[in-house]
């Protein structure tokens, strides 16, 4: 299982917003596919998938707020 972490965003950044997942839980991604669209009080960017496999648990919806290092996803490999 693979951990998707939201990570440093820069300095003073502290969290994110979660405005969009492009896929739910059961879906199959590939390595590199966006999975998901945060938004901070500076920019938008999306967040690629780590790995190629199946997201098992997605641990915040949109809107949700995260901190830099929370998980926002499960990710079975395969």
């Amino acid at each position: 299982m693979i951990k998707v972490v939201l990570p440093e965003l820069g300095e003073g950044i502290a969290k994110a917003t979660v405005s969009y997942w492009y896929f739910k839980d059961g879906d199959t991604v590939g390595e590199k596919d966006d999975l998901v669209e945060l938004t901070t009080d500076k920019s938008t960017f999306n967040l690629p998938s780590p790995c190629k496999g199946r997201i098992v648990e997605i641990m915040f919806r949109e809107g949700d707020t995260v901190d830099i290092g929370q998980t926002l996803a499960v990710i079975e490999e395969g």
